[in-house]
């Protein structure tokens, strides 16, 4: 039998947290993008907690982050925040590229995450 698949949020075109064997998959996207990088960075990583918490997880529970720059310049900014961010001995494996995005969206992530 396969394991039930969850969706969280789901609307037509996408769910903002899908959890199947385990395993959490989600998109972070700063929910104010008239900020600069610094502020999409932290509203991020903020809301990365907020859905960890609210799937039973945390932070050490992180699996994979792959990251998506519009610009190599938001990367020492991202990567400042993420040294402090992410709990010692326990670092995703991680992805960063400089990719096209979105109007005003300057930072965006994909996160996996073992769950309960």
């Amino acid at each position: 039998m396969m394991p039930e698949i969850q969706r969280i949020g789901n609307s037509p075109r996408w769910s903002d947290v899908v959890i199947h064997a385990g395993v959490a998959r989600w998109v972070e996207v700063a929910n104010d993008l008239t900020t600069d990088a610094t502020s999409q960075v932290h509203q991020i990583l903020n809301q990365i907690d907020e859905t960890l918490v609210q799937i039973g997880s945390d932070r050490t529970r992180l699996l994979q982050i792959t990251i998506y720059v519009a610009s190599q310049d938001v990367v020492p900014i991202l990567n400042e925040h993420w040294d402090s961010w992410v709990p010692q001995g326990h670092a995703p494996v991680r992805a960063c590229m400089h990719v096209g995005l979105g109007k005003n969206c300057l930072v965006e992530m994909l996160i996996t995450a073992a769950v309960s």
